[in-house]
């Protein structure tokens, strides 16, 4: 068998350095092999040639299978780049992907999402373009960043003010020990960055405030807020309202987490009109007060990225005027509808038209 896969490596090699086009030198291959297969058929056992060429069809039949393989991988793998690399039905002017290919590492990276009929190429190329910020680098933050990271959003931003404590390390899954007493941000830059070097992380080390704000989300798509302080919560709020931009929040509380996706640009309610007012002190313990079960962050914050990418790609229905509970002491899901308020100070009739 070596024999013929020698002669063939030769035909075929020498073939090119000739110059010879590839129509012959496959001609020449099929010969070939055909020879060795038709030997092991139609010689006796332990004849010469036949031991030359193989000693067994079964041998054969491996090898073939074996091309076979190969070829399909390499044809599946053209398909996708065809499919990523070309587009496909007309599509809204502004909802289009911008031009710009994707590299072969990228194209089998993100197969998986390729192949879905919901994101295929167009998706994961919005998802490309996209720009997410992230506040906070904590339990929330920590599952939305690598899983956002790893999808291929092209420019993740992450604002937080804290470092990293050994009580985190109980849920934050994006902070190893060795990061202890870093600031989360830089940390949390490093794991995306180890994870997925094709996407730009943004970190930046300092607290979200009214005077930073604006300007921040001016420069994101979408915005995801994983803090766990109701000042921050409603800031948040009113400046995603104000840009227009779709704010994805999460919560936690013990065993219960919840998420949902406030975007009144496209009809549904804002954060605060489900929450007008921050709970009296005491009443919403954090979870260092009450505690947490730490794969629970995980569960929310890894539903907070895929929320992330449904509003990116336009897959499925976001959880847009409905909030998704969890809770996982009962493992129990449930939604709820939300209803915008008219007298929101937010987002109600009299402060819409009062906007430009």
């Amino acid at each position: 068998m070596l024999t013929v896969l020698f002669l063939a490596a030769v035909f075929w090699f020498g073939g090119a350095w000739l110059g010879v086009a590839r129509g012959p030198r496959y001609a020449v291959l099929a010969v070939l092999f055909g020879f060795a297969v038709l030997a092991q058929v139609v010689l006796p056992d332990g004849h010469a040639i036949r031991q030359m060429t193989g000693g067994t069809l079964a041998r054969w039949l491996m090898f073939f299978g074996f091309v076979a393989i190969v070829l399909l991988y390499r044809a599946g793998l053209g398909k996708l780049r065809r499919r990523a690399q070309g587009g496909g039905a007309a599509e809204d002017p502004g909802t289009a992907p911008r031009a710009g290919g994707f590299r072969d590492v990228e194209l089998e990276r993100y197969a998986r999402h390729i192949v879905l009929r919901e994101l295929g190429g167009p998706g994961q190329k919005r998802l490309r373009d996209a720009r997410v910020l992230v506040i906070g680098a904590g339990g929330l933050g920590s599952p939305a960043l690598l899983y956002l990271g790893a999808a291929g959003v092209g420019t993740v931003g992450v604002i937080d003010d804290d470092v990293v404590e050994n009580t985190n390390l109980q849920r934050q899954v994006i902070h190893m020990d060795a990061a202890l007493g870093r600031p989360k941000v830089f940390s949390a830059e490093a794991t995306v960055k180890a994870q997925n070097p094709h996407v730009t992380v943004k970190p930046y080390n300092r607290r979200l405030t009214e005077d930073i704000a604006a300007g921040l989300f001016a420069e994101y798509d979408v915005i995801l807020d994983g803090t766990d302080d109701f000042a921050t919560r409603y800031l948040a709020n009113r400046v995603a309202v104000a840009q227009g931009k779709p704010l994805v929040s999460g919560a936690l509380s013990q065993w219960e987490g919840q998420v949902s996706v406030f975007d009144p640009a496209r009809g549904a309610p804002c954060y605060q009109c489900i929450f007008p007012e921050a709970p009296a002190p005491g009443l919403a313990p954090t979870c260092a007060e009450a505690g947490v079960l730490g794969p629970l962050p995980g569960v929310v914050g890894a539903m907070m990225a895929v929320e992330a990418v449904k509003v990116i790609t336009g897959a499925g229905a976001p959880l847009r005027g409905e909030m998704l509970i969890y809770d996982a002491l009962w493992g129990e899901t449930r939604k709820i509808a939300l209803k915008r308020r008219a007298d929101c100070p937010v987002c109600g009739v009299a402060q819409a038209e009062a906007r430009p």
